[in-house]
């Protein structure tokens, strides 16, 4: 019976070669389940017998097709890279569009603006300038008011000292 068994093993393994290389020789996709189906045998098989699984997955890596002098043969990896490289393609003219719909943005904006009749938007130079200019005189009304509060506390602090040398004298004189 274990004889049995394994010449029906034997045969499967067989089946599944042939028709690998039937598949590879088409030129056909290669896939487990495409070699399991068209040898006759359950996917569990192929999985059972690790060796045949690695035939299966080396043959997937493999171009497809008949060779041609025109163009070269397309592999797993080839295609991975196209891919990999249509990614960054893709995100490089993604980024350079944004940039593109910005500047757009702006002049359309500037435009309207121009078109509209209220008026030219305002100089930027200038527009720092002021800032520039409000900066310093915040910073200067900022030192006088420190420089008031301080001649503020020192005439409440002399204030004190007098009313209570007042105080004093009164207490003193009764």
């Amino acid at each position: 019976m274990a004889d049995g068994h394994r010449a029906d093993s034997e045969r499967r393994r067989q089946r599944v070669k042939a028709a690998l290389q039937k598949a590879v020789a088409s030129g056909s996709t290669v896939s487990v389940s495409g070699i399991a189906r068209q040898a006759g045998v359950d996917r569990t098989f192929l999985y059972r017998h690790r060796d045949l699984l690695a035939l299966i997955h080396a043959a997937e890596r493999e171009p497809h097709g008949f060779p041609s002098s025109a163009s070269p043969p397309v592999s797993l990896a080839s295609l991975q890279t196209d891919l990999a490289n249509s990614h960054a393609r893709n995100t490089r003219l993604v980024t350079q569009i944004r940039r593109l719909e910005r500047r757009l943005s702006e002049l359309m904006g500037k435009q309207a603006w121009r078109e509209s009749g209220l008026g030219a938007p305002a100089d930027h130079e200038e527009l720092q300038r002021q800032v520039t200019r409000l900066e310093q005189m915040n910073t200067d009304l900022t030192a006088q008011l420190e420089e008031r509060d301080a001649e503020l506390e020192a005439a409440r602090a002399a204030n004190r000292e007098l009313t209570r040398a007042l105080n004093q004298r009164e207490s003193v004189g009764r």
